[in-house]
């Protein structure tokens, strides 16, 4: 007795920002027609049946229906949830082959992901930039994608052949050696950011311009703290104007969390600059940390590498700003499904904005405060103390005077401060090359007591300060952390008195 062999080809999955290969197994034999996909599929793959038979049919393929025979369609492996239509370029060339309609082609070293549209075209599939980076790691000989795509894919075109497909028919002529499609080439250059506002063009505030270059220099979180219309959310925009360019490791995690989100678009096809996210206070805790029924990357995500800026922090609900600490002191976030746990990845700068009390004026010399007592404590408890023991930054923003808004403003001062945080930074990067860390703000116990070592009056000044203000442990590693930074900025190598006092005094509360 003689027995077919299933076809198989290679195809791709994402889960949360890493991709899996998918085998899709052919069966094509004699009985009643039918066609079926199995493996565990979701709505999207059952509907591809329709889809890749029309565009197998305008691709000059017979179809499925076109023969008297039984097709069964296998995404191994079954125990894992399918999702999705990029798995339709797979199974229609898997069909293609186990019928004898295309020449046969060495399959198991080739990726196929992108969905079919029904006149034979690909469509733009999100998740590709996962899926080329685990083809690249799993030495796969080449990728084929959607043509759309290209851009994003190019960042690890020097890793991998990565074939880009505008039609179905395309693909079959390039598989069959009839004409063959250019790869897609390696490019990435740092586009000139052009920020909505430079920290020179903000009037007075020097001492809370300074607290900004340290938490750029050392991507710590901040606080920032005043009555209405000092200032607050103006110097929340400019920070990312101090924050140096990303690097081709940063641009590629950031620009995959995009991909999986489905949140690349023809004007952005890579991530080029720094994220800057700033959710309104009505968000809801899916929207900030991730999730849904087919969970994607939240906020904290979406600013990896960035800066999220939470105006109005204390408007927020509790449930998310509590959702907020296993991120900022991990870097990720772990979201738990029945069937899988995804991790994403959330290395980035927080930066809160907060009023005083619910009219906003309390302690302000020029308004009246119309606040209970008892409701402007009831408003700043909203804050809860171990969210507030992981933001190493606390600082008051004064209100300026008209003279101070007319001062002549020095073009050059923002140029001085990226010059200090780039040189700031790339001590960091030389100090953490073993670490697989980049900042001073992700230093865990080891790096701390490695890298923040004290000499004995810094010492002594530390433990009057814990007693003083009762700083927890954590507390603490934060102001070693932050120290550590000022000494970067100061050209140091050891801390000193002056950089763990300056420190100190930004934990006031």
């Amino acid at each position: 007795m003689t027995f077919i062999v299933p076809i198989k080809v290679r195809s791709a999955s994402t889960f949360g920002i890493e991709a899996l290969p998918i085998e899709v197994e052919v069966d094509f034999s004699s009985g009643l027609h039918s066609f079926q996909i199995i493996g565990l599929a979701d709505k999207a793959i059952e509907e591809s049946r329709e889809r890749i038979s029309l565009a197998l049919k305008n691709s000059g393929i017979k179809p499925p229906l076109s023969f008297h025979k039984k097709l069964i369609i296998n995404l191994a492996p079954a125990d894992i949830k399918k999702e999705g239509a990029g798995y339709d370029l797979a199974m229609a060339i898997g069909f293609a082959l186990a019928s004898e309609q295309i020449q046969k082609f060495e399959a198991k070293n080739k990726v196929f992901v992108g969905e079919l549209a029904l006149d034979g075209s690909t469509r733009k599939t999100p998740g590709i930039l996962p899926i080329v980076e685990m083809a690249a790691k799993n030495k796969f000989e080449a990728v084929f994608i959607p043509e759309e795509n290209a851009p994003e894919a190019s960042l690890l075109a020097n890793q991998i052949k990565i074939i880009p497909i505008k039609t179905l028919e395309q693909l079959i002529l390039h598989l069959e050696n009839t004409k063959l499609v250019e790869p897609v080439k390696h490019s990435f250059s740092t586009d000139f950011f052009e920020p909505e506002f430079e920290i020179h063009e903000i009037a007075g505030l020097d001492s809370v311009k300074r607290v900004l270059e340290i938490a750029a220099a050392g991507g710590h979180n901040l606080l920032l703290k005043g009555t209405p219309g000092t200032g607050k959310t103006l110097l929340a925009k400019a920070l990312p104007s101090l924050l140096p360019p990303l690097t081709i490791q940063e641009a590629t995690e950031i620009t995959k969390i995009y991909s999986v989100a489905g949140l690349l678009n023809k004007n952005q096809p890579l991530i080029k600059t720094r994220p800057f996210r700033n959710p309104h206070h009505t968000a809801s805790a899916v929207a900030i940390v991730g999730g849904g029924q087919n969970p994607k990357p939240g906020e904290i995500s979406l600013a990896h590498r960035g800066v999220l800026f939470l105006d109005e922090i204390l408007e927020f609900n509790r449930p998310v700003l509590e959702s907020l600490r296993q991120p900022l002191e991990e870097g990720m976030i772990s979201v738990s499904r029945a069937r899988k746990n995804l991790i994403f990845p959330a290395k980035f700068s927080l930066v809160a904005a907060m009023n005083p009390c619910p009219c906003g004026w309390f302690g302000d010399p020029r308004h009246d405060c119309s606040c209970s007592m008892s409701s402007i404590q009831k408003y700043q408890k909203k804050l809860s103390g171990p969210l507030l023991d992981r933001i190493d930054l606390i600082v008051k923003v004064p209100r300026i005077n008209f003279a101070q808004l007319k001062a002549e403003k020095d073009s050059r001062a923002t140029e001085k401060i990226k010059q200090k945080v780039r040189r700031a930074r790339e001590q960091q990067k030389q100090r953490f090359e073993n670490e697989k860390i980049l900042t001073n703000s992700e230093m865990k116990l080891k790096q701390i007591e490695k890298f923040c070592q004290l000499d004995s009056s810094s010492e002594q000044l530390i433990e009057k300060a814990e007693k003083q203000f009762i700083l927890s442990p954590r507390a603490i590693h934060r102001i070693l952390k932050v120290s550590r930074t000022i000494a970067d900025l100061d050209g140091s190598e050891n801390i000193k008195m002056p950089h763990l006092a300056e420190a100190l005094q930004y934990r006031e509360e």
